[in-house]
């Protein structure tokens, strides 16, 4: 079965209303085990299709869209973000609030999609799993001078490493040039990690 959004998914506008209140308080607990900061600037966000829908739901209500096309295009848009088995897919953010940062790191962090990496294992034997930016998204989002303050990233491992995942330690490591930063996964976002790679 797939894992993908379709046009039946996703709520009009009045029957969202009606879901809304409990629908954000359940995506907002999941966010919660799945958002990972690494370091003082960037922090990831692992999706699923709970925290796709929510985004695409939220955005035909502020925009007020209404038509089978409109929901549609955004589908097309988001669906790439929906992990299936074996995969994990992310949106990384550059949290940056003001202009003297933006102009400071930006440039600095130019290839930062490709610099995401989950290590797996104890440190003597631990594997770095590297993601790939997300083939959708990446014309739109890499640049040569200056990076983009939100990228996707996406995971492909194979039964093997979603052996070693669940027998952990895992960490989120960031080894760009001019960020080298990791964070160690405490097993709630860890169980989330495997609920979306074993589908």
């Amino acid at each position: 079965m797939s894992t993908k959004l379709a046009l039946s998914d996703i709520a009009d506008v009045r029957a969202y209303e009606r879901e809304r209140e409990d629908f954000r308080r359940h995506v907002i607990a999941l966010k919660r085990r799945r958002r990972v900061p690494v370091g003082p600037v960037i922090t990831l966000v692992f999706e699923n299709r709970d925290t796709i829908r929510f985004q695409i739901q939220e955005m035909a209500r502020v925009e007020k869209l209404i038509s089978d096309e409109a929901i549609q295009a955004e589908l097309d848009t988001y669906n790439s973000l929906v992990p299936d088995a074996g995969e994990l897919c992310a949106t990384l953010f550059i949290e940056l609030t003001e202009d003297a940062q933006m102009h400071e790191w930006l440039p600095k962090l130019v290839g930062i999609e490709r610099s995401a990496a989950l290590r797996v294992g104890e440190d003597e034997v631990a594997e770095l799993l590297r993601a790939a930016p997300e083939a959708a998204h990446e014309a739109q989002l890499t640049r040569e001078e200056v990076t983009a303050a939100v990228h996707y990233v996406r995971w492909t491992l194979t039964p093997e490493e979603v052996a070693a995942v669940e027998a952990g330690p895992v960490a989120l490591v960031i080894d760009h040039p001019a960020y080298a930063e990791q964070t160690q996964l405490d097993p709630g976002t860890v169980a989330e990690l495997l609920a979306d790679l074993r589908g």
